[in-house]
């Protein structure tokens, strides 16, 4: 069991167990085969996948649809029916317990080799389990790899909890062998591109409700829709989530509860392939045989994998008063990001990187975030070893290492120069972006601070609205919270000594700058690419940023 501890007497209320260190000491083949008795939803019937497939088109929603359909492409009902029927065999999962076993051997022995800890905080496990026997549970992971759709089976699996069935993309399916293993786990896939199919949503949407309705088993989706190239919380997409809840409004369970779950990653597997996408590269197709070629990333270290199940939300006592702010998406957030931020800085040198990183610790934790800490010789080794990809130490001072090109090309012209270049900075500023969250609000505080040079705190609570409404597909935010937004975050820097505030001033004093700065640094990234789209040249006219152009 790891906790994380500094010698400021900090430590983090909720404990993280390491789920591969009993894999590490014990049989794999065992632990597949061992007897698995979860506890389900006790409102669910015994139902079969193929008793599924048939409730959903002897629904009477869809036999509506079908005949609708009918009308309007002027085909016969049976024709209508048949092809839905083919729709849902598309799409719809076939979950087998024996290739769930299959799943845990080969990911216990392959999760092994790419990571030295998968940490899990025991609570959130523990509250799960409670709120799975008590209504149908939607499962909300964020998304950051291909990683996350077999993590959380495997967690399951190995504490006894109901494997979900889980949303997934059509060329996962369109895998050979690997598809139809997919299925047999869980997986339910879905076109990426519906468009304006009447007869493929009424399928899709009833085969959903269908499985919250009988409590099948729990649902699981990824709210930001895909991968996050970036490594930033994506704003949700929420054609899923109208899915899932329509059950609950329409009065067919009795509750519904919504488990946020938080997954990172001190490196993720497809980092170069994520920085290759955002310079423009197109996405590979996955393939079996692209997968083969991909074991070679079972020779790397990815250090370790926290998931953090965050507190079981009841849809019934949500509709009922305001949302609380999902405090999960501060947990757990971890050293790599902090170094990844200070790395962005060109060529600083061995000392410096490691004051740096002690610093920005203190800071992160004083605004509530949790930090995998276990020393700081270990923290920094560890760090450094684990993006040797694009970081390196030569003679005191740590850079970044730049794209190799192929043996034997030559010179490189300066567009290639730059590329190779972007290729560290994105991957690296992507292990960044996982922290920035936490910093978000402050951040916007110390820059409205400095960008309308005025220490009246209505001035700055303008300005800070603006933010969040430039910011609100960059960052999440709940609407309707901006004065409580504004009111957290200048507590939050009142609290690191950035700010002094007054019912009618906000201020930064002198010792605060090295804070504010630092903050207003995380935002200039955004702050220029909306200059360069001129998105923000008028309002920039009016608030100037210091030193920065107003027109492009």
């Amino acid at each position: 069991m790891t906790t994380c501890e500094d010698p400021s007497g900090y430590k983090q209320e909720d404990e993280f167990m390491d789920i591969l260190e009993e894999r590490r000491r014990s049989s794999d083949l065992g632990h597949a085969l061992r007897t698995f008795t979860p506890s389900p939803y006790r409102g669910a019937p015994p139902l079969s996948a193929g008793a599924l497939n048939r409730m959903v088109l002897e629904s009477q929603y869809l036999r509506y649809v079908t005949k609708e359909v009918a009308m309007e492409t002027g085909e016969s009902v049976d024709l209508v029916r048949e092809e839905a029927s083919g729709i849902l065999d598309e799409m719809s999962q076939n979950l087998q317990l024996g290739f769930i076993r299959l799943l845990g051997f080969t990911l216990s022995k392959v999760f092994k080799r790419l990571f030295s800890h998968i940490n899990i905080n025991q609570e959130g496990l523990n509250r799960l389990q409670q709120a799975i026997q008590e209504s149908p549970v939607i499962l909300m992971p964020n998304h950051r790899s291909y990683v996350d759709f077999l993590v959380l089976s495997y967690i399951l699996f190995t504490y006894d909890l109901p494997i979900p069935v889980i949303a997934a993309g059509i060329p996962l399916m369109d895998m050979k062998m690997v598809g139809e293993i997919l299925r047999r786990s869980g997986a339910f896939f879905i076109r990426r591109a519906i468009g304006s199919d009447k007869l493929y949503w009424a399928v899709l949407s009833e085969y959903v409700k269908t499985i919250v309705r009988t409590g099948y088993a729990p649902v699981e989706f990824y709210v930001e829709g895909l991968r996050s190239r970036t490594l930033k919380s994506l704003t949700p997409k929420l054609g899923m989530m109208h899915m899932v809840l329509e059950p609950f409004f329409k009065g067919e369970v009795y509750d519904i509860t919504l488990v946020p779950i938080s997954i990172s990653y001190d490196r993720v597997l497809e980092e170069s392939l994520l920085a290759h996408e955002l310079l423009g590269v197109p996405k590979p197709r996955e393939t079996t045989m692209g997968l083969l070629k991909a074991r070679r990333v079972l020779e790397d270290d990815y250090g370790s994998m926290h998931v953090y199940f965050g507190m079981p939300l009841s849809v019934r006592q949500l509709t009922k008063g305001r949302v609380d702010r999902c405090e999960y998406n501060l947990l757990p957030r971890y050293t790599t990001s902090a170094v990844c931020r200070l790395m962005l800085e060109k060529g600083l040198s061995w000392e410096l990187l490691t004051q740096r990183t002690l610093w920005l610790k203190g800071l992160a934790i004083s605004f509530g975030a949790r930090l995998d800490w276990p020393g700081r010789c270990t923290v920094m080794a560890s760090s450094m070893a684990l993006h040797s990809s694009v970081i390196r130490c030569h003679q005191g001072r740590v850079t970044l290492l730049e794209e190799e090109g192929p043996v034997g090309a030559g010179p490189f012209t300066t567009e290639e120069g730059v590329v190779r270049r972007a290729r560290a900075v994105l991957m690296v500023a992507a292990y960044r972006n996982q922290a920035l969250h936490v910093f978000i609000r402050p951040a916007m505080v110390a820059l409205a601070i400095h960008t309308t040079r005025s220490s009246q705190r209505e001035d700055i609570y303008s300005y800070f609205r603006f933010l969040l409404d430039l910011f609100s597909n960059d960052f999440i935010f709940i609407t309707g919270r901006s004065s409580q937004d504004f009111e957290e975050a200048c507590s939050l820097l009142r609290k690191c000594g950035a700010v002094q505030t007054s019912q009618q001033e906000v201020t930064s004093p002198e010792e605060g700058q090295r804070t504010t700065s630092f903050l207003r640094a995380l935002l200039q990234p955004f702050i220029d690419a909306y200059q360069v789209c001129g998105g923000l040249n008028v309002h920039f006219k009016e608030h100037p940023i210091p030193g920065r152009q107003t027109e492009i």
